[in-house]
């Protein structure tokens, strides 16, 4: 995994987590420890306490039902919504106790593609690129050239792309440029907000591909908020369902298809879920 020379890494043992106790290496090897947080706005609350471990290096999936929060909890983590109670810890650093320069220092290890990539109409793909580099990185704008072209390279898009604005791209050009964006400062946790939404079928599963190669080439620990039944069963090492404001199961595949919990039944069970069970119980 490309670390990131400006920060140190921190890590710490771990209580062990409310849904899946961890073995006493992998506490260690914890990259995001969320303990009872809750999460609201105005008299609603929408997340009620929620707990969960993202161990370095996997790839966990976050699904739950459409408008019960699932990217409020990453939003949380990356410090864009405030919580109400709990705590969110970062490679075993509350990131409440962060001063600013913590916390820039904090945030130059994340990388984020949010939900219809967010690019800037404006900015060409090349800009779009950059725009981390600008913000954390004192670098020659040749320098930010070739370092943007090579997470073109990196996510498979033609480098004619980089003069183009987002308005002359396909949805999965689009999604690849915002993943070279997110890939800009070399992080090491990746957040995907629905990140095959609005792709047909062989887009999705190409750029589910991509996100696999990705990880294992750089030791990318990535957080990925979806709904994709195919993406939770290809790619993910664990997945924790959402349900009424907390985590109502988590595990690898098998768990969330064994477990009671009525929501993850239904949602894991149902008509469309066919190949799930069948890669389960195979």
């Amino acid at each position: 995994m490309t670390q990131n020379p400006l920060s140190p890494s921190f890590a710490e043992p771990l209580a062990e987590p409310l849904a899946e106790p961890l073995a006493p290496d992998a506490q260690e090897a914890c990259a995001i420890r969320v303990r009872d947080v809750v999460v609201g706005f105005g008299e609603r609350t929408v997340l009620k306490g929620i707990t969960l471990d993202v161990r370095r290096g996997e790839v966990l999936g976050f699904v739950g039902g459409s408008g019960t929060g699932k990217s409020v909890l990453t939003r949380a983590i990356l410090g864009l919504v405030p919580k109400r109670g709990g705590s969110i810890e970062v490679f075993g650093r509350d990131l409440e106790s962060l001063d600013a320069a913590g916390r820039a220092a904090m945030e130059r290890r994340f990388g984020v593609l949010f939900q219809h990539g967010a690019l800037f109409s404006g900015l060409t793909v090349l800009q779009n690129v950059q725009l981390p580099m600008r913000e954390h990185a004192d670098l020659s704008q040749a320098l930010m050239n070739e370092l943007a072209m090579l997470k073109l390279d990196l996510v498979g898009l033609p480098r004619d792309a980089a003069d183009e604005f987002p308005s002359e791209l396909s949805g999965g050009m689009i999604k690849r440029a915002a993943l070279a964006r997110a890939l800009a400062l070399d992080p090491d946790i990746l957040f995907l907000d629905e990140p095959t939404s609005g792709l047909d079928p062989i887009g999705a599963a190409e750029f589910d591909q991509l996100i696999a190669t990705l990880q294992k080439t750089l030791g990318l620990t990535v957080f990925m908020v979806t709904h994709d039944l195919d993406c939770l069963s290809s790619i993910c090492d664990r997945i924790a369902a959402l349900a009424d404001g907390r985590v109502a199961a988590v595990g690898p595949l098998e768990t969330l298809l064994a477990s009671d919990h009525a929501w993850v039944k239904a949602y894991f069970h149902g008509a469309r879920a066919g190949r799930l069970l069948a890669r389960g119980d195979g």
